[in-house]
């Protein structure tokens, strides 16, 4: 299977898993809009979230993958059952202890890190003028977060097996299980919608349904690693080297992963003091996730082994080679999305949103922040990209002391600017940390000789600026002239059209563009095209 397939695998299983994630999150927004349950709802939710790509996806992907690689190649299948084994109890035993430990203090996480912002509201509740009183506001942010905490646990083990599934080339289980989460929620939506559930009621049900979630899509993964032939076991934890030097490569790992998480994370927190501010975030987050999971989630899981097998084989050349067609990928397809999605923020949240308890002043708010979301967008997927460079090496004391920088310096820049422009000052925040992020990590790769970009990258990289740009161009000149067909209170049957029309110009303009100039590589593209119609014959 070819590099460009796999990650159309991944990122195919991705994209219907984000498609999914619209839906529940139009749902959502119709029903809480941006108020206290919204709020709670999305800082319960974002705590096991951010655990999860630290200590699970980013630490797993970057340092489980090679050393079970490794393990599966010197000492076969029997060693590395034993290594998966290994890491399986020890990860079992911490995640109990974590998990109880958080139910136990949760009053306290959610006062001091979660949302201070609500501990604040409690001193002074003339701070916060909602319907729900500030007692309320924190006291179901602490149900929500117990009732949702356990999540982390099942996806911690999920990345575990994923990474085992990951490492034998089956991509697609795990791609496709985070689809699960959805489902649950759109389920609940819906019933509570048929039953005229109240809001209250909605963020708990819809709580349980991320717990009911979780452990399916563990217990999906599980069923595709047995399918695979392999397994693993409970045992007494032990400390072994292998676990040592996985520890060892995890920590850094983590924080690297998750980085995009962690400003997320940050931002959210900070956010905690205006009401509503932390569901404008959620809100602009989601059409924002749709191409950097796509293209970011692809990269990042198909990139690392395949770096690892090359650079463990002696292949250099290879490894350059992949390196640069996976950073054209990812500038191919993330340019004009950005693009896109800084040019016409605003039809597209009122397209998604705009109902029931979405106002029309909360679309700009929301429209707002997602455009300059949008302008980081290539930054993370870049990310992705650079990352693998130094894991699929063991490498991660450069990369810890980067991803260190741009954790700060998104901090300090969140707290600054949140006070002159609300949530629009931590978007801008977490945009400026991700470039700083990528531009750092390339660096490092180009100045210990790790990264040779060739001629071809750095030709159809202008190519693609170029022919993105002209896209927007046209997309801006579409929207003035369709403007009749995307206002409020035009019917949603109406604006998708009229967003359809306006996609479906860009990508002919865009596509067009990149195979008329070689932005795109059109071998490649022939190639791919006479593999589908050989398929069909």
């Amino acid at each position: 299977m070819s590099l460009l397939k796999k990650f159309a695998t991944v990122g195919g299983a991705t994209l219907i898993s984000r498609v999914f994630g619209f839906t529940r999150e139009m749902m959502m927004a119709s029903a809480l809009g941006v108020g206290p349950v919204a709020d709670a709802f999305n800082l319960a939710f974002r705590f096991p979230n951010l655990f999860r790509r630290l200590f699970a996806e980013g630490a797993f992907n970057a340092a489980f993958i090679p050393l079970f690689a490794r393990s599966l190649e010197e000492e076969g299948e029997e060693g590395a059952k034993r290594f998966a084994t290994e890491i399986f109890s020890t990860l079992f035993t911490v995640l109990l202890v974590v998990t109880v430990a958080a139910m136990v203090f949760m009053p306290a996480l959610v006062k001091t890190i979660i949302a201070p912002g609500l501990a604040a509201c409690i001193d002074d509740p003339q701070t916060l003028g909602q319907q729900i009183s500030c007692e309320d506001r924190y006291a179901i942010t602490i149900a929500f977060s117990r009732i949702m905490f356990p999540y982390l646990a099942c996806m911690s083990l999920m990345a575990m097996v994923s990474g085992i599934l990951n490492a034998f080339r089956r991509f697609f289980a795990a791609a496709a299980a985070p689809t699960i989460l959805n489902f649950a929620l759109i389920g609940v939506l819906a019933w509570c919608w048929w039953n005229g559930s109240d809001q209250q009621t909605i963020g708990f049900l819809m709580s349980w349904g991320v717990l009911f979630a979780g452990v399916a899509q563990l217990l999906m993964v599980t069923v595709a690693m047995r399918m695979a032939g392999f397994s693993v076991a409970l045992k007494r934890p032990r400390w072994t080297p292998a676990l040592k030097r996985l520890l060892i490569l995890a920590g850094p790992a983590a924080l690297i992963g998750g980085i995009t998480q962690i400003n997320l994370f940050v931002g959210q927190a900070i956010a905690s003091y205006k009401p509503g501010a932390v569901s404008i975030l959620q809100y602009a987050d989601r059409p924002y996730q749709l191409p950097l999971g796509m293209v970011g989630v692809a990269i990042g899981v198909v990139l690392l082994p395949e770096l690892a097998r090359a650079l463990k084989a002696g292949r250099a050349e290879e490894a350059q080679h992949t390196q640069n067609r996976s950073l054209e990928f990812a500038l191919f397809l993330t340019v004009p999305a950005a693009i896109a999605l800084y040019v016409m923020p605003e039809p597209i949240i009122r397209l998604i949103y705009e109902r029931g308890a979405f106002l029309p002043e909360t679309t700009h708010q929301v429209a707002a922040v997602l455009g300059l979301y949008a302008l980081g967008l290539p930054a993370f997927v870049l990310i992705k990209v650079f990352s693998p460079g130094y894991f699929a090496r063991e490498n991660t004391r450069v990369p810890m002391i980067v991803t260190g920088i741009s954790a700060a310096a998104n901090t300090v820049l969140s707290f600054v600017l949140f006070w002159f422009y609300a949530e629009q000052g931590i978007a801008l925040a977490t945009t400026l940390a991700g470039w700083l992020n990528a531009w750092l990590l390339f660096e490092g790769l180009r100045r210990q000789g790790l990264w040779h970009v060739d001629m071809a990258l750095v030709k159809r990289s202008v190519l693609v600026i170029l022919s993105a740009g002209a896209m927007g161009g046209v997309v801006w000149f579409l929207l003035e002239r369709l403007a009749p067909y995307l206002a409020t209170g035009v019917g949603a049957l109406t604006q998708g059209l009229a967003i359809l029309a306006i996609v479906a110009v860009a990508m002919a303009v865009y596509f067009g563009l990149a195979l008329a100039t070689g932005a795109a590589d059109r071998a490649m593209v022939r190639n791919l095209l006479k593999g589908r119609r050989s398929k069909r014959v």
